[in-house]
């Protein structure tokens, strides 16, 4: 059994984190999917995660295997929503977003464990309500929010250029 554990990231993980981002975004343009395809996110981006202590790092055996931003503050995206709507419109909520897991750890299903972590995290602070979103072609993505008991709450538009539609879920936790 590995060590396996979450840590916030530093600056100095930037060399670590860039090359998982890198490595998703050409998974996901593989798939035929327009997600993460026009420079989002970038190494800014992620330098502001950091600097605002939301960028999380999955570790094995003391190494980098994963990435992403859980930031608990509304969402300006999430606003509008289509559908059935947010069950939770009034406690406060977590958001992840930019996860991305290295291709070095591939078939470990290491999400479960970076999810399961990043709730905990938030849920010790109080935190019972989470949310994600993705676009409609990253079915990836949704098997994973649905099988850690996300449930689909309608769509979304980000702030992004072009196909800016996304798949929004929602959690909550007594």
């Amino acid at each position: 059994m590995s060590l396996i554990y979450i840590r916030r990231a530093t600056r100095a993980d930037l060399p670590a984190i860039m090359p998982i981002i890198a490595n998703a975004k050409a998974l996901l343009k593989a798939d035929g999917s327009p997600q993460w395809q026009d420079g989002y996110p970038n190494k800014a981006g992620i330098t502001q995660d950091i600097d605002a202590l939301q960028s999380w790092l999955l570790i094995v055996d003391g190494h980098v295997a994963g990435t992403a931003a859980q930031v608990v503050a509304d969402d300006p995206n999430y606003h509008e929503i289509t559908g059935d709507g947010w069950a939770n419109t009034t406690a406060p909520y977590a958001t992840i977003h930019r996860i991305a897991l290295s291709a070095d750890y591939a078939g470990q299903h290491l999400s479960h464990y970076f999810f399961s972590n990043l709730i905990s995290t938030a849920y010790r602070d109080g935190v019972r309500n989470f949310r994600i979103d993705t676009h409609a072609m990253n079915q990836r993505m949704q098997a994973i929010a649905t099988s850690m008991g996300y449930h689909f709450r309608g769509i979304v538009h980000v702030a992004e250029p072009g196909d800016n539609a996304r798949r929004a879920y929602e959690l909550h936790l007594d």
